[in-house]
């Protein structure tokens, strides 16, 4: 195993040597030393390092560096090494410095330069950050192996699923030289896959949900019997609730069917969320806001289908796919809306093999000088479209409507316009989708019915908001498209719902279920944007506490 790394990072070439020459005095026989002169240089050499599966225990970063100060940097370090430890250097006491640097990306300490002598200064607090490190067990990255055929459906949904719950994996094609050689070393043949092979050599044939979390160390059990508060949904307003829940002493449990972030997970790129001014991808998001529930308590189970919700006496039961139930004095609804699936002869075959829905960013590289259709003009829709703008031939934005002002963001549309590689071809719809392995053509239909057939290598959907929610049973009162009914939203000419056991209206985000609040998109009459979801989940824990205060 190669040595784990001490970064340093200034663009004052005299500092940076000086740095680099201290921490190699004291630290050179145990740690690896690295030095850039600014953060984008540093960026890349974090990445490469990630790509190479070596550990970085220590950051050291300059605060006052053109163009990306040392908090910007360290920030986006966090989403490369999260358990590496962070120092800020500066070389006078900037106190607005230090505390937003506390704030944004939890900096372990604080260090003025000069730091003469070392032995004082600076070993100190270098020895500080790396038994930190040591003590919180990073180790370098244990890589999972998946094995598959390209345009095959079953390897793309095992390809999204660790992607999208963070888990490192290589890709082997089984028409390559290597896939072949790790297909027979597996003991497995073409007609096993997906093959995913553990770090630890178990090989696992045509893997799905939760055998895949189990092999790959998510946690799919519970490890009480009961609960404060059940959070069912993984994504902003789940998240929010979560880490709300936790922080505040609630024993949580966060129970989600696929992989946490939800839609916004999918998202390459959200830019109008508060406090991030340069934007951040939904995995980015997702994934701190993971580890900031985790580091509360709350525990996060994944791959577990919840399949009914119940009340008995006072508990709120809900009950798995598999048969198993998990009990808590409240529950949090905030399983969101899927993607309604794209009614055009051709498409259902064809899904996993050129046809997506959602971003499915594992798909980037795969476009490469392709010809991409993008259907449906919200948010999610466009932030694709820049995505793969970077990579595609030309990207086509198809919208049944006459313009994409009334359903997208003013700031994508600008970025849109100034694409040269984006076109956006409004009143058209999908009426069919041609290929025998995978997509190759699709045909379009305008608003005067004429039909067009266009060469497309991938099409991705991002149309209308279906709630899941027939699960939730004749008890929970929901609308007319399947959405949660919510506080005064269940009172009928003042009168509460039917079976509504308690001497009080229903709180504001409580649904007709005492005690079972509803957060985010599957609300009835929510806003539909990442920022109102978390507040929506943040403010059901509030609720939450004022239900169990009146019990």
């Amino acid at each position: 195993m190669s040595q784990p790394i001490l970064m340093t990072v200034d663009d004052d070439p005299a500092v940076s040597r000086s740095v680099a020459r201290d921490l190699r005095r004291r630290y050179g026989q145990d740690y690896r030393v690295v030095r850039a002169g600014s953060g984008a240089d540093a960026l890349d050499a974090l990445r490469e390092i990630k790509l190479r599966g070596d550990a970085v225990a220590a950051i050291l970063a300059d605060y006052r560096m053109p163009n990306m100060d040392g908090i910007s940097f360290l920030e986006q370090a966090m989403d490369l090494f999260p358990h590496a430890r962070r120092a800020l250097l500066t070389a006078y006491a900037d106190t607005d410095a230090a505390i937003q640097a506390i704030n944004v990306v939890d900096v372990d300490h604080y260090l003025l330069k000069p730091w003469d002598p070392p032995e004082e200064k600076l070993y100190p607090v270098v020895d500080a950050l790396v038994e930190a490190w040591r003590a919180a067990g990073d180790r370098p990255v244990e890589e999972t192996k998946v094995i598959g055929h390209r345009w095959s459906a079953p390897s793309y949904r095992v390809r999204d699923f660790l992607a999208r719950n963070s888990v490192p994996y290589r890709w082997y094609s089984v028409d390559e030289p290597e896939g072949a050689r790790l297909l027979e070393a597996a003991g497995a043949t073409a007609d096993d896959i997906p093959v995913l092979v553990t770090p630890e050599g178990e090989v696992l044939r045509k893997p799905a949900g939760e055998e895949i979390a189990n092999a790959v160390g998510l946690s799919t059990r519970p490890a009480e019997e009961f609960y404060d508060l059940i959070v069912v949904g993984g994504g902003p307003a789940g998240l929010g609730a979560a880490v709300y829940g936790a922080s505040e002493g609630l024993r949580t449990v966060l129970v989600e069917r696929k992989a946490t972030g939800g839609q916004a997970g999918q998202s390459s790129r959200i830019e109008n969320y508060l406090g991030f001014p340069d934007g951040v991808s939904g995995a980015q998001l997702t994934d701190r806001a993971r580890r900031q529930a985790q580091k509360f308590g709350a525990e996060v189970l994944t791959a577990r289908d919840v399949v009914g919700l119940e009340a008995r006496g006072s508990a709120r039961v809900i009950k798995f796919g598999d048969g198993t139930e998990l009990a808590a004095h409240s529950v949090v609804l905030a399983t969101g809306v899927s993607y309604r699936e794209l009614e055009a002869e051709g498409c259902a075959d064809l899904t996993g093999r050129g046809v997506y829905y959602g971003s499915a960013a594992t798909e980037a590289g795969e476009c490469t000088d392709q010809h991409v259709y993008i259907v449906g003009g919200a948010n999610s829709a466009g932030q694709a479209a820049v995505f793969f703008s970077r990579y595609a031939k030309d990207v086509t934005i198809l919208v049944r409507g006459e313009s994409l002002q009334a359903s997208m963001s003013h700031y994508l549309i600008e970025q849109i316009e100034q694409i040269d590689n984006i076109h956006v071809r409004t009143h058209t719809t999908v009426v069919r989708a041609h290929g025998d392995e995978h997509l190759e053509k699709l045909t379009l239909c305008d608003r005067h019915g004429v039909q067009e057939t266009v060469e497309a290598g991938h099409l991705f959907v991002f149309i209308g908001a279906a709630p899941r929610t027939e699960w939730l049973g004749d008890d929970v009162v929901r609308d007319a498209h399947g959405f949660v009914c919510t506080g005064p939203d269940l009172l009928v000419d003042g009168q509460r719902p039917p079976g509504w056991p308690l001497d009080r209206d229903p709180h504001h985000l409580e649904s007709s279920i005492p005690g079972v609040f509803v957060a985010g998109d599957v609300r009835s009459q929510s806003v539909k944007r990442v920022a109102s979801a978390v507040g929506e989940g943040a403010m059901a824990v509030t609720l939450v506490h004022r239900y169990l205060e009146q019990q």
